[in-house]
């Protein structure tokens, strides 16, 4: 995993080496210290040589000013590392991200993605900011400290090279017992998450049927999860700082009862007594910070862990492939053989043994009871998944040996939950066609049937539309779509459920401006209503997953008593809106 991390810093390898570098002179300026202050007690306050001891202060200021200058430097080099990284890395889970499969969104879910993009990105460039700051500097300290220590009295050192071993394992047991359950308390993160968002969308939902309690309850129990897993692996990783604390005092008490019975003797000075002391005191201070340095590493390598098994993910997944573009000279766009399909972890197929084929130009209605597998033709069509069984062909192609992306380009789709982005209405009718000139725009507004919706608004076309598209009605927003998709003059147009907002009148007007501009297109319909499908060139009666039958409205009417139930249950009178 560290070797991967390591990738995305190719970048900043500069900064990656001169953040350590200075940290590491700063720090070889600080082991000077205590040697100082030793000369300045054995030579300017024992002999009381006041111009020794002003010289020596001088130094001490030469020494932390010095120091502080190559601080700022290390640190500066750090954080643009860490920040340049975290954002290649944010940029790479984006791009990844986008390009999920549906099984991959569903499985992964939105709120485990958004935590993911920022919580666990932020908490690896906090990690490599500080592993760049520390990880050569606290072990640069801690022996070179002991090796001064040396150097002032070998006798009294060896109390370091017993400490230091002794404390090395203590920290790193500490990080190999923490790092699981930090993976752990990063799962429950994920969960409440999850139910925040649950909450935060449906919040209407919530106060119209009086569950407030209920859900704060649920949130409450993910809550107390999420704090347990937590105080848990915080409780493991608090016990580095006790732990190490009570070694480094044990061995200073064994340094000062040492070093009292040297001076006594007189084998060493007072002052190298206070730097023996003071070697010690540096050791301490950095054994903590290298402590809570190992903490943010385990996170940080916990969450890149998770950020990467999420990059990683299986790239040749359905819609995911980079294939050869279609040959879009067969009459026949679409062709269903025998085609059964199980959603990922589903018991039951969707749809069983579907098979048809739709003409350049035609209009295929597909109607049927709700959980009949209507839409999951659609999902099929724009390979969001594929088949489990059978085959699909696009102008005489396997759709699995075709560019995706390509096949989607051709293709408009108005889904049944209707998705608008934050901006202007302009901006979202764009998203069919980037290009598109505001004759276009207006025109496919046109067809949709919504001239009313920039006529009512001062701004017009730039009427600003929030995100989800709020401050647009349902049915304004299923018209804003529909004219997303009729704006690239697609060959394949999808309307899957789209006019559920729409009234009757609305939508017979809808459907004949359609059939209007159609041309070479193929339309597919996906409706509840049989009055949306009436015209149709061809109508599948789905139900169960299973074509019960197959045919026109006339044809239908004759020889199919679902379609008849269907019909009759909207139009008691045997009259639809044309």
């Amino acid at each position: 995993m560290l070797v991967k991390l390591i990738r995305y810093m190719r970048s900043y390898v500069k900064e990656s080496i001169l953040g350590p570098l200075f940290k590491l002179l700063e720090a070889t300026f600080e082991l000077f210290v205590p040697l100082v202050i030793a000369s300045m007690i054995d030579k300017g306050i024992r002999l009381s040589d006041t111009g020794h001891i002003f010289k020596m202060g001088g130094v001490l200021l030469f020494l932390g000013v010095v120091g502080l200058a190559f601080s700022i430097t290390a640190q500066y080099f750090a954080a643009r590392a860490a920040v340049g990284t975290a954002a290649k890395i944010r940029k790479t889970l984006f791009e990844r991200v986008t390009r999920l499969s549906a099984e991959q969104l569903n499985k992964t879910g939105v709120s485990a993605l958004t935590q993911r993009l920022t919580g666990d990105v932020d908490q690896v460039q906090n990690g490599i900011n500080l592993t760049l700051r520390l990880l050569l500097r606290s072990p640069f300290v801690v022996f070179g400290a002991m090796v001064m220590a040396f150097f002032v009295d070998a006798k009294s050192a060896w109390v370091f090279a017993v400490a230091i071993p002794i404390l090395g394992l203590l920290v790193f047991g500490v990080m190999a017992w923490s790092l699981p359950l930090f993976k752990r308390a990063q799962q429950a993160m994920d969960l409440a998450m999850g139910i925040t968002r649950e909450n935060l969308t449906g919040a209407r939902v919530i106060r119209a049927f009086g569950r407030e309690k209920e859900e704060n309850e649920r949130f409450t129990r993910q809550a107390e999860t999420l704090s347990e897993r937590k105080r848990k692996a915080g409780h493991i990783s608090a016990l580095t700082g006790p732990l190490t604390c009570v070694v480094v005092n044990l061995a200073l008490a064994a340094l000062i009862y040492t070093g009292a019975l040297r001076v006594e003797g007189g084998a060493i000075t007072q002052g190298e007594l206070v730097a023996l002391v003071n070697y010690m005191s540096q050791i301490l201070v950095e054994l903590i910070k290298f402590a809570n340095l190992i903490v943010s590493i385990t996170k940080a390598l916990a969450c890149f862990g998770r950020v990467q098994s999420v990059i990683e993910l299986d790239e040749n997944a359905p819609g995911n492939e980079k294939n050869r573009v279609m040959n879009a000279e067969n009459d026949v766009v679409v062709k269903f053989d025998r085609v059964t399909f199980t959603y990922p972890g589903a018991g039951a197929p969707s749809i069983t043994d579907v098979t048809f084929e739709a003409k350049k130009g035609e209009t295929i209605g597909i109607v049927g009871p709700t959980g009949s597998g209507k839409s999951t033709i659609v999902q099929l069509i724009t390979r969001f998944y594929d088949a489990t069984y059978g085959k699909i062909f696009m102008y005489g192609q396997d759709v699995t040996a075709l560019s995706s992306k390509d096949l989607r380009n051709r293709t408009g789709i108005v889904e049944q939950k209707t998705l608008l982005f934050s901006g202007t209405i302009e901006d979202n009718i764009r998203w069919g066609k980037t290009n598109a000139d505001e004759n276009e725009i207006v025109n496919a507004l046109s067809s949709a049937q919504g001239l009313d919706i920039i006529s009512s608004k001062s701004e017009g076309l730039n009427a600003p539309v929030g995100q989800g598209g709020r401050a647009l009605s349902g049915g304004q927003k299923q018209r804003v779509a529909i004219a997303r998709a009729l704006v690239r003059k697609p060959e394949i147009l999808i309307l899957d459920d789209s006019a559920s907002a729409l009234d009757f009148a609305t939508d017979a007007r809808l459907r004949a401006a359609i059939r209007n501009m159609q041309g070479e297109s193929t339309v597919f319909i996906i409706s509840q209503r049989a009055s949306s499908v009436r015209h149709a060139d061809k109508i599948l009666v789905m139900e169960e997953g299973v074509v019960k039958a197959m045919g026109t409205h006339e044809t239908l009417m004759e020889t199919s008593d679902l379609y008849r139930e269907i019909y009759f249950s909207q139009f008691p009178e045997g009259e639809a809106y044309v």
